[in-house]
């Protein structure tokens, strides 16, 4: 698929018009400069053709902020990536010298870009888009995100210069998000993956703001990466900006398949990480434990056991979760990481024939039938796996109200045992005959 970029300084508009285009609010904006930091990613459509659109942080040039040098660095790159530009200004302020910079690299680029006068929404500033000539553009367009007007002329031209699509359907790939706490490690994790510095990373705590996919194949699967802003207790939860950044990760969480779980091995298994934990098992995804900086930690010949073990006591009764000790620094295990979640996201789409099911589990059941209730005995009779998109089971039984929750945690031990599901919430269901 062709990829559109849309680039500029700081707070001339770009997410706006990036959710306006993808019709999601997809990218944070705000009246704060500076608040996209990654290059973030949506799909649009105009006239017929879909195209991938990037939205990169504000082109900043000579700052001392940390954060600029690096969003600098992520422009350019989104830049390389594109096969068209959009380049955005704001009619307001008029041209600044860091147009003239972001100007000057797109006409380096030799990359066909489309220059965006945005905050356009009457007459008089119809006429003072005029001076934008400057930047040594034969056209310009003039839009407002805020209400889309002119952008249609924009995107009729932009869609010209895409190169045909070669096929049409994306298949739905699986979903992995990797979550945490803030600064546990998240996005230099995938940065390490990918080979590439796709995300802003640096020491200060909650850098990512958005939830941000990345296509990534690897073992002959392919799958969706999703970085995610670290969820932190809601009473640190202060500003607008934070909040919809934690709500973004809790909706990645819902929407993805498996979660690659990073935790900070200097600070531990804590319960924020927990919270996470189980907020994933209630949304029935598969989870794999990323023990993270595991090279920043003392060890001795123990230490991973004992980890690992306590980690296991925290999330009990749920202890059938691979955990896989990595650090991001240095690349150790992160291959394995992706291996094992690959092994759990089948786990999670496994299917058990109902004949094989019924004779491994019935003769168990009979070896071990529920307890008697008030002198009347359960007998369960037939075993079946639901058509859901994670392992679901249903047993039928004569007097299913007498099952009670220590004898289904029984069942769900033995099915895990027999077909293994490491990784994944199983859900017992006991109906009537």
């Amino acid at each position: 698929m062709s990829i559109v970029a849309i680039v500029g300084r700081p707070n001339v508009g770009k997410s706006t018009f990036f959710n306006r285009l993808i019709q999601r609010r997809e990218a944070i904006t705000d009246a704060v400069s500076g608040v996209t930091r990654d290059r973030h990613y949506g799909k649009s459509d105009w006239n017929g053709k879909e195209f991938s659109l990037i939205d990169t942080g504000g082109y900043v040039v000579g700052s001392d902020d940390i954060f600029e040098a690096e969003i600098d660095k992520q422009v350019e790159l989104a830049i390389d990536e594109a096969d068209a530009i959009i380049f955005m200004v704001d009619v307001e302020t008029g041209v600044t010298g860091m147009d003239e910079e972001v100007a000057e690299l797109l006409r380096k680029s030799g990359k066909p870009y489309f220059l965006a006068v945005n905050k356009v929404d009457s007459a008089k500033r119809e006429n003072d888009a005029v001076e934008f000539y400057s930047l040594g553009v034969e056209k310009y367009y003039t839009i407002s995100s805020i209400n889309g007007s002119g952008s249609g002329d924009l995107l009729d031209d932009l869609v010209k210069v895409l190169p045909d699509e070669s096929e049409n359907d994306e298949e739905q790939l699986p979903r992995f998000a990797v979550v945490g706490r803030p600064n546990a490690g998240k996005s230099s994790f995938i940065n390490a993956l990918i080979g590439q510095d796709r995300f802003v990373v640096t020491d200060i705590a909650g850098t990512t703001r958005d939830s941000i996919d990345t296509k990534y194949n690897r073992f002959g699967f392919e799958f969706n990466l999703v970085d995610t802003a670290g969820i932190r207790k809601k009473s640190k939860v202060k500003e607008d900006l934070e909040f919809y950044s934690v709500m973004r990760s809790v909706r990645a969480i819902e929407h993805c398949d498996v979660i690659l779980l990073v935790f900070d091995a200097t600070r531990g298994f804590d319960g924020q990480v927990q919270n996470i934990f189980w907020l994933a098992e209630r949304n029935n995804k598969g989870v794999v434990i990323l023990v993270n900086k595991w090279d920043l930690v003392e060890k001795d010949n123990q230490s991973t056991k004992d980890m690992e073990a306590y980690v296991r006591q925290q999330c009990e009764p749920y202890t059938d979760v691979p955990i896989v000790f990595i650090s991001a620094l240095t690349k150790q295990r992160i291959y394995k990481a992706i291996e094992t979640a690959v092994e759990v996201y089948k786990n999670r789409t496994k299917k058990i024939k109902t004949s094989k099911l019924n004779d491994t589990m019935l003769p168990i059941i009979e070896a071990f039938p529920p307890p008697q209730y008030k002198g009347k005995y359960v007998k369960i009779k037939y075993c079946t796996q639901l058509p859901t998109p994670y392992p679901a089971f249903a047993f039928f039984a004569n007097l299913p109200q007498y099952v009670k929750e220590p004898y289904k945690r029984f069942i769900e031990n033995k099915i895990r045992q027999e077909f293994d599901f490491t990784g994944v919430p199983v859900t017992i269901y006991i109906r009537k005959k």
